[in-house]
Parts: C-alpha cells; sequence; structure tokens
C-alpha cells in the first residue's frame, strides 16, 4: 500500500478518546484482558442456545457449538498473524483494528466491509460509559458483567437441573440429531451469533501487556466458555423439552431466582455494550481524525466530535434495538449474515491475501474450506431464517 497506507494508519488507528498505550504499564493484564474477552464474547445469544438444541437436538446442538467455537478461535488467530505480518513488512503503520486490516488488505473496499422504553432508560448510562477510552479502564465493568453473567447462568443451570430430574425425564424423550434438515443451519445460526465480539480481536490482542501469551489465553478462554455453551443449551434443553423458548429465562417460573436471572443478565449487558462498541468507535473516529487533520487547533473540536459520535452511535442502536422481532429469528439471522462474514469469511479472506504462496498446502485448504463454508452457511443459513425453520 506503501506511504498513503502509512498515513492512513498513522490518522485512523486509534480512538479520539486515549492514543493506544505506548507502555506496559498502561496495557491490560493478563487478568483484565480475560474478562475483557469473555465479556467480548458471551452476550444475549446464549439465552437462546437450549433454542436452538431445541431445533438441532442435543448431540447436533453440541457438536456444532464445539465446531463454531473452534472455527472462531482459530480466524481469530488469522487476523492476529494477519496484523504481525504487516506489521513486520511495515512498522510504521501497524494494523490495530478490523477496519486496519481490510483497508491495509483490500484497500477501501476492505475496510467499509468490516463496518423500547425500557431501553431508552438505558441510553444514559451507555453513553456515559462509551465514552471511556481504553480496554484497561473498562476491564473493572468487564469483571462485574462477567460475575453477573456466570451468577445468572448458574442460577438457570440450578433450575434446569431441578426441573429435569424432578420430572423424572429420559434422554429418550429428547432429539439427539432433528430430522428436520432445514433445522440445522437455523440453530448454527444462533450458535455463531453466541460468539460474538470477533471485532474485537486486535483490540484485545494488542490491549495486553504481554502480547505473545494472547493465543494461549485465548484457546483457554475459548475452551471454557464452548464447555459453558454447551452444558448451558444441553441442560436448559433437557428441563424443558419441546416447551423451550426462544428465551429461556421465559421458561423460568416467576420467583426471586428468576427474578435475579433478568436482573443479573441485564446488569452484565450493560457493561458489556461499552466494550462491543470500540470497533466501531475506532472506525468513526478515525474518520473524524481523516476529515479535521486539516484544522491546526482541532483537539478540543476533535474531543467533541468524539462525544458526539458515541452519543449517536449509542441512541441509533437503541432504537435499532426496540425493533428487534422475536430473539430466535433475530439470533439466527445475524449470526448467519453479519456473524458469518466476520468471524469466518473475512479472516480466512485476509490471510490468504497477505501471505498468499507461502502458506503451506494444508493450510491453503483448510482457509479455503473455512471461507467456503463460511459462504455457504451465510447463503443457506440466511435463506432458512427468512423462509422459517
Amino acid at each position: 500500500m506503501g506511504q498513503d497506507t502509512k498515513n492512513y494508519n498513522n490518522i485512523a488507528s486509534s480512538p479520539l478518546l486515549e492514543p493506544l498505550p505506548s507502555s506496559n504499564s498502561k496495557r491490560a493484564s493478563k487478568l483484565q484482558t480475560l474478562g475483557n474477552i469473555i465479556v467480548t464474547v458471551v452476550g444475549t445469544g446464549v439465552l437462546g442456545l437450549p433454542f436452538a438444541f431445541r431445533i438441532a437436538g442435543w448431540v447436533a446442538g453440541s457438536l456444532g457449538v464445539a465446531i463454531v467455537g473452534i472455527s472462531t478461535y482459530y480466524c481469530m488467530l488469522l487476523l492476529v498473524m494477519c496484523r504481525e505480518k504487516l506489521a513486520s513488512e511495515e512498522p510504521l503503520g501497524e494494523s490495530n483494528t478490523y477496519g486496519d486490516l481490510g483497508y491495509r488488505s483490500f484497500g477501501t473496499p476492505g475496510q467499509g466491509l468490516s463496518m423500547a422504553s425500557y431501553i431508552f432508560m438505558l441510553v444514559p448510562v451507555e453513553i456515559g460509559l462509551s465514552w471511556i477510552g481504553s480496554l484497561s479502564a473498562l476491564a473493572p465493568f468487564s469483571i462485574f458483567a462477567d460475575v453477573c453473567n456466570v451468577v445468572a447462568m448458574g442460577i438457570v443451570v440450578k433450575e434446569d437441573i431441578q426441573r429435569a430430574f424432578g420430572k423424572g425425564f429420559s434422554f429418550g424423550q429428547r432429539t439427539m440429531i432433528t430430522s428436520n434438515i432445514g433445522g440445522l443451519p437455523f440453530a448454527a445460526g444462533m450458535a455463531v451469533f453466541c460468539f460474538e465480539g470477533f471485532g474485537m480481536t486486535l483490540a484485545l490482542e494488542n490491549s495486553m501487556q504481554d502480547r505473545r501469551k494472547f493465543p494461549i489465553l485465548l484457546a483457554q478462554t475459548f475452551g471454557g466458555i464452548t464447555l459453558v455453551y454447551i452444558l448451558f443449551g444441553f441442560c436448559g434443553y433437557m428441563a424443558f423439552g419441546e416447551e423451550t423458548r426462544d428465551i429461556v429465562t421465559l421458561n423460568l417460573p416467576r420467583n426471586w431466582s428468576s427474578l435475579a436471572v433478568q436482573v443479573g443478565l441485564c446488569v452484565g449487558l450493560a457493561f458489556t455494550l461499552p466494550i462491543m462498541l470500540h470497533p466501531i468507535n475506532e472506525i468513526f473516529e478515525g474518520k473524524l481524525k481523516i476529515i479535521l487533520r486539516n484544522n491546526n487547533d482541532s483537539t478540543g473540536l476533535e474531543n467533541i466530535c468524539m462525544y458526539i459520535s458515541r452519543a449517536i452511535v449509542v441512541v441509533g442502536l437503541a432504537v435499532l434495538a426496540s425493533f428487534v422481532p422475536e430473539f430466535g429469528v433475530y439470533a439466527s439471522f445475524v449470526g448467519s449474515t453479519l456473524c458469518a462474514m466476520l468471524s469466518f469469511v473475512m479472516p480466512a479472506t485476509f490471510h490468504l491475501k497477505l501471505f498468499g504462496s507461502s502458506l503451506p498446502i494444508w493450510q491453503k485448504a483448510l482457509d479455503s474450506i473455512v471461507l467456503l463454508s463460511g459462504l455457504f452457511f451465510a447463503f443457506y443459513g440466511t435463506y432458512n431464517t427468512i423462509v422459517g425453520v
């Protein structure tokens, strides 16, 4: 890309509020990074996993979640490898975001490809949290959100086990693998949706003090999350069977534990959103820097524009959330389209483009399988979500 690429990255690689850390003292510790990874990956999608197990069957659902988890981890490592290759070739133009990597791989088109009353009551809180500019500063909120999510999920699993054993169910009463083939892509879309936060990969790796340990930490975290996901979906389906709803909390009895689950998940999600908005803010603020770069006294104006842009993003997402239809259909549709493209298709494409002939045959084949499978899944999964299972 040459000098133009370097100039772009010098302007757009970091958010306006706070530059990327220049020393280890400002970077996130291993524990902070762990908290950020968990809160980035674990979100609302987990509530739909029991429903996905009901659609696909408990064996197919377990295998599907495991495959999606492994594939997502592999593709996240591809992004890190692509960034490291570009950094070794052009040290001054390091790619710190998904958008940067897309730009340096395919130019401007590549960068573009990478981009109710209760809801609006949270808008002021979310706007305030979105103004926090570094991942290390957000780590305490991440850890608190993780605690809320773990407690809420633990209560759900407890209720599931009590209900399942209280009714004396048998595995023969539950579907192992669905006979409705069209239900598999629908359930897979929901599974992909559960592993959200893919766009945060490079930001998380870049924020860590010892970046060499990131792949190992990521593998350990993904292994734990995948196992928890399988357990959560399995227990939910075993407890409620064909009565499992698209959000499993709707199956819970109306008592204190159900209320605790709902409050815990809401609090956890409220503190998760600022981290999920980080890649979006980086892209918008990179554009603002380009627009304002000719202004000699632009620091104050940049900060004002940053605060306004982050507030607009939060309000816009709140408006979109208020129009979300049935959760299961929505989760499957997003998982089959945006999540599949961002998590599988684009990383494999970047890797093949940047490494090219230097890749061994087996890795070329693996990347091609991931790319083609992602495209097929996106189109077929979208079709099945639209026409219904």
